[in-house]
């Protein structure tokens, strides 16, 4: 049985960091591609950052060059390290997985597995 369980979410001022961690279990993280959506509250859900089975990344154009996908392999887990936080970038951060070697943040329909969601608020 695949578990994604994220962690790392928490409050932070406008400009602040925050790296969330998600842990995943019955499933290996590096033959597929894994990312990270969001979902803020009375928006729809949002394809953050997604990387692939031979590490290339894809981004949200809304957090290109201020958050960053990674994996580890050896520790079965994906980061996604926050820079430079605005209240925009306040939801819940869902951690997913797809059965597919490559994915897209654009397609929902790429991921297969979900988190339970860490929660990620930002004060102006």
């Amino acid at each position: 049985q695949v578990q994604l369980v994220e962690s790392g979410g928490g409050s932070v001022q406008s400009g602040g960091s925050l790296s969330l961690s998600c842990a995943v279990s019955g499933y290996s993280a590096s033959r597929y591609c894994m990312g990270w959506f969001r979902q803020a509250p009375g928006k729809a859900r949002e394809g953050v950052a997604a990387i692939g089975k031979q590490g290339g990344t894809d981004y949200a154009l809304s957090v290109k060059s201020r958050f960053t996908i990674s994996r580890d392999n050896a520790k079965n887990t994906v980061d996604l390290q926050m820079n430079s936080l605005q209240p925009e970038d306040a939801a819940i951060y869902y951690c997913v997985a797809s059965k597919y070697s490559e994915c897209s943040v654009t397609r929902t329909t790429d991921f297969h597995y979900w988190g339970q969601g860490t929660q990620v608020t930002v004060s102006s």
